[in-house]
């Protein structure tokens, strides 16, 4: 089977849908089928180059809609070299150019009756872009307008026409009939979700995540690896913590460190949270930023942490929730992470509220647990991510829903 994904970027740094292209392509090939990529991005980037598949970059994208007069051309041109299409994300060129081109080559084929252009099918994967939660959160009105009335004259067009929306989990797949009235799809699909199972731990890796990290001088940590961002509830974490570490100095106890790894300290909002933790004097030394970590650097991270720590407003899969489980790390995360059920229910990690009072709780449980009782939600995690999230797995139901 040749695969088609269509997404807006492929570079690391903007996060999950793309790689989940890359963890999953390895088991896909050994299961049968191969893929390609067309991105939006511009084919200067320097990530490009370094991956087992073919990415084919249109842009540089332009504007808020990222469109580029590339696309349409090239997908016209290619897309009954493949079986399948699959566009990845909503709301920008990519999702508009990849329908409205299929609707074009079918509309040719029924004025052409002997015609043998092959029509692919078409499969919208949202990875949580039709989540409730952007259409009510303060601050985002206008934006919600907008997504409405690009809904009702572009985009329901796009899902309700496809073949069938995947979803990543139940969760997700549920939020999604909550958001816009006429959203009727043909078909809804959980296909889950996976991960490689991470490289085995090696010192190497603690070395790397060192350097990147060089305050932190062996001390435990709690870790969270995610973009900067104010959905990802950082300042949260931030405020909770500054609260328990005025409570162990009270106390005179010492309590882990506070990693926080991820892209985004250069923007607006991660210049604020790094304004926050300087305006505190115990947090200068108790809080580290890293910046990105990749390779040894990130594994190092997840492996030496005592807890993975991601309290969002919002996540739709959390593809590092899931790296951090299998390298046997519990994890502390809010209800907002649409996976929490199946963490929580095996017993894998912490759930909360997303919010200051909950992110502290989540932290003080954890402080208050025994040796014995870390190691054991540990072990749950790893199960956990074997049971559910497994590269292998998914990668079957995948396959065989797109056959379906």
């Amino acid at each position: 089977m040749k695969i088609l994904h269509i997404i807006g970027s492929m570079d690391p740094v903007s996060g999950g849908p793309c790689q989940g292209i890359r963890n999953s392509n390895p088991e896909m090939v050994r299961l049968g089928s191969s893929r390609e990529v067309v991105s939006l991005d511009d084919p200067k980037a320097a990530f490009l180059g370094s991956d087992d598949f073919p990415i084919h970059p249109l842009g540089p994208a332009k504007g808020m809609w990222q469109y580029t007069a590339k696309l349409k051309p090239w997908l016209i041109a290619n897309l009954n070299r493949f079986d399948v299409v699959i566009i990845n994300g909503l709301w920008i060129y990519s999702s508009y150019a990849g329908w409205k081109v299929l609707r074009l080559l079918k509309k040719q084929n029924l004025k052409q009756q002997n015609s043998t252009t092959k029509i692919p099918k078409l499969f919208v994967m949202p990875h949580g872009m039709l989540d409730p939660y952007f259409q009510r959160i303060a601050g985002r009105k206008l934006k919600a307008i907008r997504n409405w009335l690009y809904w009702l004259f572009i985009e329901k067009n796009v899902v309700n026409d496809a073949d069938g929306i995947l979803f990543t989990c139940e969760t997700e797949l549920q939020l999604a009939r909550k958001t816009f009235n006429s959203y009727n799809p043909q078909k809804e699909i959980n296909v889950g979700y996976g991960i490689l199972p991470p490289p085995n731990f090696s010192e190497n890796m603690l070395t790397a995540f060192s350097e990147k990290c060089p305050g932190l001088n062996g001390q435990p940590y709690f870790l969270f690896f995610s973009r900067i961002h104010q959905k990802k509830g950082v300042d949260l974490l931030i405020n909770a913590y500054l609260a328990l570490t005025r409570e162990a100095i009270r106390e005179n106890k010492n309590i882990p460190r506070l990693v926080i790894a991820g892209p985004g300290l250069n923007t607006t909002f991660g210049k604020k949270m790094l304004k926050l933790v300087n305006a505190y004097p115990e947090l200068h030394d108790a809080v580290l930023f890293t910046g990105m970590l990749t390779g040894n650097a990130k594994w190092g991270a997840l492996y030496g942490c005592d807890a993975f720590v991601l309290p969002s407003h919002q996540e739709n899969f959390g593809i590092a929730v899931v790296e951090a489980m299998a390298c046997q790390k519990p994890v502390l995360i809010s209800n907002q992470i649409n996976i929490w059920i199946e963490i929580k229910e095996g017993g894998g990690g912490i759930v909360v509220p997303d919010s200051i009072e909950g992110t502290k709780s989540m932290l003080t449980h954890w402080l208050k647990l025994t040796a014995a009782e870390r190691k054991q939600m540990g072990i749950q995690a790893l199960n956990v991510f074997q049971n559910y999230f497994h590269i292998e797995p998914t990668s079957a139901s995948f396959l065989k829903a797109i056959n379906g």
